[in-house]
């Protein structure tokens, strides 16, 4: 099967090892420690200096791991960066403390990558193209996972030490399955139709002119290697698909399906084995006259088996003893064997079904072969073409030309497209992830994307069109409708907070419903996860604080249709365990255990971290 060039696994911590060959497992960044080079570090952790192309990694394939949802670039930056430190922070503490892994133990955690694997077992050819594609020794990628197994080790120490008690166990479900009683007010969103003035409009143009400009949009040219389009360009011989055929005949052949029974005649104390054999004898005469089913039942020392006709099932070579085995493959469909001498005894074996195994002819699977050979062919095509393709583009950053040369793939374009979607290549989030990275926009070929297992792909830009403000004259029926409701929801929001005021000052829920004209509803024993409320509502309630001395707590909360709802917490009533929270309990335990150890170990990291040399560049 065609190895995956790139691979991204998710965990604890989302991680990749390698911009091709990638490792799950809880922590990642482990490719980060590389050398830097010759411009200045934007941060370092003791004598450990980080440049700007650690982070641009780390970005990246930070990126990659939430490919499918939306995230702010500047916020995920940001959060990669603060993971290289933290993961240098933690990897120099664990060196300190002398905390080692085998090479022994590397190596046999990498054979157990199915990165590395071809039809399960571990493929040294496989394994060394992959390093070979990245320029790196397996002494060197030996020492990167040795790292990344210590680190997960010392996590795994904290994390799954962590315990609970019974009591940690009662508090849980004491407040989970709690129950408050309430009274609220609910105040629709006010309706407003008095226009803004043309200040209101303009001032709200200047503070929003994010909200209003034109979708930033770019179009790239490509170059992409598919497994099938390499398949459709392969010729194939009469002479080759027939040898293909003789190598793989056993896809094409449909195994003998054989059906037997048996009679034991089983060793016992005191008993000579001829006299077993002579029982063995004398029954398969009186087979003659009885059905081999009935005469089981009736001698078989194979008591299980007897109740079934001495039915053994279908055959399955090497189960049984190879006598046993050796017989039963001889016989011939409803003929019984002469004795035939186990370990347990004698046996009479009878075949009962009999279908042989066929051979499909070349001719009648010649279109399968054909299409099977082709893509063979193509996966190792594949392969030595992907790591060309990566080198290349990766030793050229500033052309596809030496690309398309190199592979013999003509580049394609595409038309512009936005950052959310796109036609045809473009409508691959991959691909517009990576044409919108900070790389391909500077203007470089971008790193291999792969879309599936059989398809990898290299761009660059061909035109950038940035955002764009647009006129005032085009957006202002849209800021009409957003000072509107930004009025309207100014409006719901003081006449909500007069009605919390007043009861807070004392006023009854009904005497300040009647006021605003509004209705007073009541909700006894509601519980954290009923519908009897709008979720922001209910959750709302159950963040507030308990009634104290008889006065209840007073909670403002907004719903998503803009209305606000006033509550009046009277009452709260510890929650018991349910006998279902009983069968729930180990899982639960689980959880806690498991959230502890997670916070454990962030208190650790973050102790770490403080007490270490770090130094970051501002800029």
């Amino acid at each position: 099967m065609l190895q995956k060039i790139r691979e991204k696994s998710q965990g604890i911590f989302a991680w990749v090892i390698l911009i091709l060959i990638c490792v799950p497992f809880a922590l990642w960044g482990i490719q980060n420690y590389l050398g830097g080079g010759k411009e200045a570090p934007i941060a370092s952790v003791g004598d450990k200096e980080f440049y700007q192309n650690d982070l641009n990694r780390a970005y990246s394939q930070y990126a990659q791991n939430l490919a499918g949802m939306k995230f702010d670039e500047e916020v995920i930056k940001q959060q990669a960066f603060d993971k290289l430190i933290r993961d240098e922070v933690l990897l120099q503490h664990v060196q300190d403390e002398g905390l080692v892994v085998t090479d022994e133990t590397a190596r046999e955690f990498i054979k157990s990558l199915e990165y590395f694997q071809t039809d399960g077992k571990f493929d040294k050819k496989q394994y060394k193209a992959l390093l070979g594609a990245q320029r790196m020794s397996s002494a060197e990628f030996v020492n990167r996972i040795k790292k990344a197994l210590v680190m997960e080790q010392y996590q795994k120490a904290i994390t799954e030490s962590s315990f609970v008690t019974q009591a940690d166990i009662d508090r849980f479900f004491a407040i989970q399955n709690q129950k408050r009683d309430v009274e609220y007010i609910t105040v629709p969103l006010m309706k407003v139709a008095e226009q803004p003035s043309d200040d209101e409009i303009e001032a709200y143009y200047r503070q929003h002119q994010d909200e209003f400009k034109t979708e930033e949009q770019v179009a790239i040219e490509y170059v992409e290697l598919s497994l099938d389009a390499l398949a459709r360009d392969i010729d194939a011989s009469e002479e080759q698909l027939k040898a293909y055929y003789q190598e793989h005949k056993d896809l094409y052949t449909t195994k003998e399906r054989r059906k037997i029974s048996h009679i034991l005649f089983a060793f016992k104390d005191g008993e000579k084995e001829e006299e077993v054999r002579k029982k063995a004898l004398k029954a398969k005469e009186q087979l003659k006259d009885t059905d081999f089913a009935t005469l089981a039942a009736k001698i078989s020392d194979d008591t299980l088996t007897a109740k079934k006709g001495g039915d053994l099932g279908l055959f399955e070579p090497g189960v049984m003893e190879q006598a046993f085995e050796d017989a039963a493959m001889k016989l011939k469909l409803n003929e019984v064997s002469e004795p035939v001498k186990t370990a347990f005894g004698y046996h009479l074996i009878k075949v009962t079904e009999l279908e042989p195994g066929k051979v499909k002819p070349y001719e009648s699977v010649k279109a399968e072969i054909s299409k099977a050979y082709k893509r063979a062919e193509a996966e190792n095509r594949f392969l030595e073409l992907g790591e060309i393709l990566t080198d290349v583009s990766f030793e050229n950053p500033g052309s596809l030309k030496p690309v398309e040369d190199a592979v013999g793939i003509p580049a394609k374009q595409t038309g512009l497209f936005g950052r959310n979607s796109g036609e045809g290549i473009a409508a691959e989030e991959a691909i517009r992830n990576m044409a919108f990275s900070e790389d391909v926009l500077k203007g470089n070929n971008s790193e291999p994307v792969e879309l599936g297992s059989d398809r990898l792909v290299v761009l660059r830009i061909k035109e950038h069109k940035p955002a764009m403000s647009r006129e005032l004259a085009e957006v202002k029926p849209a800021i009409i409708n957003a000072l509107q409701a930004e009025k309207a929801r100014e409006l719901t929001l003081a006449k909500a907070e007069e009605i919390k005021v007043a009861l807070q000052e004392g006023q009854s829920i009904d005497d300040a419903a009647k006021k605003y004209q509004l209705t007073a509803k009541k909700v006894e024993g509601l519980t954290r996860n009923g519908g009897e409320l709008p979720w922001p509502i209910n959750q709302a309630i159950f963040k507030a604080a308990k009634p104290v001395d008889g006065k209840p707590t007073i909670i403002l909360a907004e719903s998503a249709d803009g209305s606000q709802t006033v509550a009046s917490l009277s009452k709260v009533t510890a929650g018991v365990m349910t006998e279902s929270d009983k069968q729930k309990q180990q899982l639960a335990e689980k959880n806690l255990a498991k959230a502890l150890g997670q916070t454990t170990f962030s208190g650790v990291l973050n102790e770490l971290e403080s007490q270490a040399d770090i130094s970051i560049r501002q800029e």
